[in-house]
């Protein structure tokens, strides 16, 4: 009978530790390799479908020259970007007032310095009621200049508003984007 000592033992066992890596090594190579191709494969259909629908919509080019460009009342006009802003605000201000809302707080946001140039960007703060929210948001993204919202943050009544019987009134917080074009001199 071999009688193993303590080097036998460990050789025995760094040559098991090496069999194992060398299994293992070519086994995760085969799949890492296996999900590429399926990454591969994935993002080919992909483009296949992009490349279908760009020659689908290819047709459609005769159609397509019949748009016309927005109107250009769809655009802040102020001549700096500034006076674009005041004008968002000014434009906010008298959609608030039409829905009997308080304003509460408005203000221009700086544009990033990925951000196109031609954006204005506004925050707002104001008390409204339901009815009055969901009116002055149909009236911000159906009317002219062209008004995105980009974030909207409600607050609802305290529990004292509640009770007290009132109107239920919230607090809204938009995040404004309108799209400018600089007035000629």
């Amino acid at each position: 009978m071999i009688k193993f000592d303590r080097e036998r033992t460990i050789a025995i066992a760094v040559l098991a530790a090496l069999l194992m890596v060398c299994i293992t090594a070519p086994t995760l190579s085969f799949k890492a390799r296996s999900d590429s191709l399926q990454e591969l494969a994935d993002a080919q259909d992909r483009l296949a479908r992009l490349q279908a629908a760009h020659r689908h919509a290819g047709g459609k080019e005769a159609k397509r020259e019949g748009i016309e460009a927005a109107p250009d009342t769809a655009f802040l006009n102020g001549q700096t970007m500034g006076l674009a802003g005041a004008q968002l605000e000014a434009y906010l201000s008298q959609l608030a007032s039409a829905e009997h809302t308080s304003l509460v707080s408005s203000g221009v946001q700086q544009a990033g310095h990925s951000e196109e140039k031609d954006i204005v960007r506004i925050q707002a703060t104001m008390d409204i009621s339901y009815d009055g929210l969901h009116t002055l948001l149909y009236k911000l993204e159906t009317g002219l200049p062209y008004v995105f919202v980009d974030g909207l943050t409600l607050q609802p009544p305290s529990e004292a508003a509640r009770r007290g019987g009132r109107d239920s009134v919230i607090k809204a917080s938009f995040n404004l984007r309108a799209l400018w074009r600089q007035a000629s001199r």
